[in-house]
């Protein structure tokens, strides 16, 4: 059912697709032979990750000695990576739940690859615990589990435990949801698929027949897992703060470490969201579904979320001047004129200073310059991640002690391979199923559709705009005579006409009224009622009832659940440019209550 949207709000879905074209162009990716892009980037994030696999077995044989840790920095690009990738894993769940929760229809065009990203940023993340505990073979002590060895192994005052819990429970829901999403969708490529092909996807699908009883447990379903996952993106990022701040050590010791670091991961997240998109958006041609105002949106909770990260970095400052504890105030003076001052002024600028552009509705809604802030921010969150861990830990309380932490080449390895894991994955999951997902692209068509709203819809006129009153009657005239004569044509005439190129012919073609707009009227009707000679909304709308049953009884289609009844007063409003009561209308025809 559809309802209403002011013209003022751009629409999500361009092109004037139909329900048929949505499919067609978002089932395709995963038809069609690859492209030699996605070959390309396939091979090289193969390659990263194939380097990155050397590294870790690199360090398993020769020790954690690999890596570039002392007695100082006991943690460094293992726990800054860890925490980044978490980050990262946290906006894909955000979008898909806050915002299905609330409603926001522009979350179609980006949730499912948000999703997706979630499942693989957090596997990116695991891989750095289960190596860093020096020996691989013994990270089963991160498990509660019965033994005979006197107490469990693990301490359960320990945050590095609840991290466990949260994370594995975060990655759960979240491929149940990720998951539940794909259902109908992977149900639309067995439909399309022969052979063993449609096997997979059937048994990929648990049967889904899309009727009324599996859209409704499907719609449960999934706000049940939207209830759940919602406050898990808040605990998720606090518990991994906990960390830091349940430690005794300056600079981390802070209470504003939770909701801090809730910002900064749906922060980075966000930006990584539209790293991929704007990618995903070029390669597979879905400029269409995945809009201007799909990339606007996203860049103002980047613009909030910023704002907010860069207000805690204010606070910290101020609080440990404050305090007047000196050690605090050594910690934060270290970290911007330390040895590593360059890594804190690259987080400060990164991650405060460049969000601040998406003030500007040009910048905020340039491809070119989202695209390279958004990985700029990442940047930045990776510094800041680096700054919280090296820089505290390289100037503790013993000068004797200090040193300075710099990674090795295994480690910087290690963090390429995670890369080209996430890329591998990335590339797979867009050749496997639908990157948008067209059962909820369809299901706001009807009210983000250009051709139903926003500033393109028909109907809403350009207040600037005046158009000559005889010229109106003259396209309508000369659209109605181009209708009549295209329908006597073979079909290589018609694609003559079609490609003729001229403007004459062009504007007649595009003036000709689309009854498909109104109600009860799909292609075949169309056509018919234009091979009878009615051409415009008002020759429609002065067509009685009976003429137009008549015209269905006596065409070659089958026609017989289709009532004629709406469709005169339907078309006068269309025809006075009334469109808000024509949906009204079409909304009481789809109830029942006309």
């Amino acid at each position: 059912m559809s309802s209403y949207v002011s013209p003022i709000r751009e629409p999500l879905i361009t092109g004037s697709k139909t329900y048929h074209q949505i499919t067609e162009d978002l089932v395709s990716p995963t038809e069609k032979v690859p492209t030699g892009s996605w070959v390309i980037g396939f091979i090289i994030a193969i390659s990263l990750l194939a380097f990155g696999l050397f590294c870790i077995a690199w360090t398993i044989w020769h020790g954690i000695g690999t890596w570039n840790l002392n007695r100082t920095v006991g943690w460094g690009w293992d726990i800054t990576n860890f925490v980044w990738w978490i980050g990262i894993g946290h906006a894909g769940t955000l979008i898909s739940a806050i915002l299905l929760l609330f409603r926001q229809k522009w979350r179609t065009g980006v949730n499912r690859a948000a999703e997706a990203m979630t499942i693989f940023a957090v596997l990116c993340a695991a891989l750095f615990p289960g190596i860093h505990v020096g020996r691989a073979w013994v990270v089963f002590y991160f498990f509660p589990y019965p033994n005979t060895r006197g107490p469990l192994w693990p301490n359960f005052n320990s945050p590095l435990l609840w991290d466990l819990f949260a994370i594995s429970t975060y990655f759960t829901v979240s491929l149940l949801f990720w998951y539940t999403g794909l259902v109908p969708d992977f149900a639309t490529v067995r439909d399309r698929a022969k052979g063993f092909r449609k096997k997979i996807y059937n048994f990929l699908s648990f049967g889904w027949t899309g009727s009324a009883k599996h859209w409704q447990r499907w719609e449960y379903l999934s706000l049940i897992l939207a209830g759940i996952a919602t406050p898990l993106v808040l605990s998720v990022h606090t518990i991994v703060s906990f960390d830091f701040a349940t430690s005794v050590i300056p600079g981390w010791h802070t209470t504003i470490f939770p909701p801090y670091f809730v910002a900064g991961a749906i922060f980075s997240g966000f930006a990584m969201v539209l790293t991929l998109m704007l990618v995903t958006r070029k390669l597979l041609k879905l400029e269409d579904y995945i809009t201007i105002a799909h990339v606007e949106s996203m860049n103002k909770v980047i613009l909030v979320t910023g704002t907010i990260v860069g207000v805690a970095y204010l606070t910290e400052l101020f609080i440990a001047w404050y305090s007047g504890y000196v050690y605090e105030q050594f910690a934060f003076f270290n970290r911007a004129l330390g040895p590593y001052w360059w890594s804190y002024f690259g987080m400060m600028f990164c991650n405060v200073i460049t969000p601040q552009f998406f003030w500007f509705r040009k910048i905020r809604r340039s491809l070119f310059w989202t695209f390279l802030l958004s990985i700029v921010v990442n940047i930045g969150m990776w510094f800041e991640r680096f700054v919280i861990i090296a820089t505290t830990l390289a100037r503790d309380y013993l000068p004797s002690s200090w040193s300075y932490y710099s990674p090795t080449w295994v480690e910087m390895g290690i963090f390429i391979g995670t890369i080209g894991l996430f890329f591998v994955m990335y590339l797979i999951f867009t050749r496997v199923a639908p990157v948008v997902a067209i059962a909820e692209v369809k299901s706001i068509l009807k009210s983000s559709g250009d051709q139903y709203s926003g500033k393109a819809a028909p109907g809403h006129h350009h207040p600037h705009i005046e158009v000559d009153p005889n010229f109106k009657s003259y396209l309508k005239k000369s659209s109605f005579e181009f209708a009549k004569k295209t329908e006597t044509l073979d079909t290589e005439e018609k694609t003559s006409v079609a490609d003729t190129g001229s403007s004459a012919a062009t504007l007649v073609k595009a003036a000709v009224d689309k009854f498909q707009k109104l109600e009860g009227i799909g292609p075949k009707i169309d056509s018919v009622l234009k091979a009878a000679g009615i051409g415009s909304f008002v020759e429609l709308s002065q067509t009685s009832v009976e003429r137009l049953q008549e015209i269905l009884d006596t065409s070659e289609g089958n026609f017989m659940g289709n009532s004629p009844e709406s469709w005169p007063e339907q078309a006068r409003l269309a025809a006075e440019g009334k469109w808000d009561e024509l949906k009204d209308l079409q909304d009481r025809l789809d109830g029942g209550k006309y």
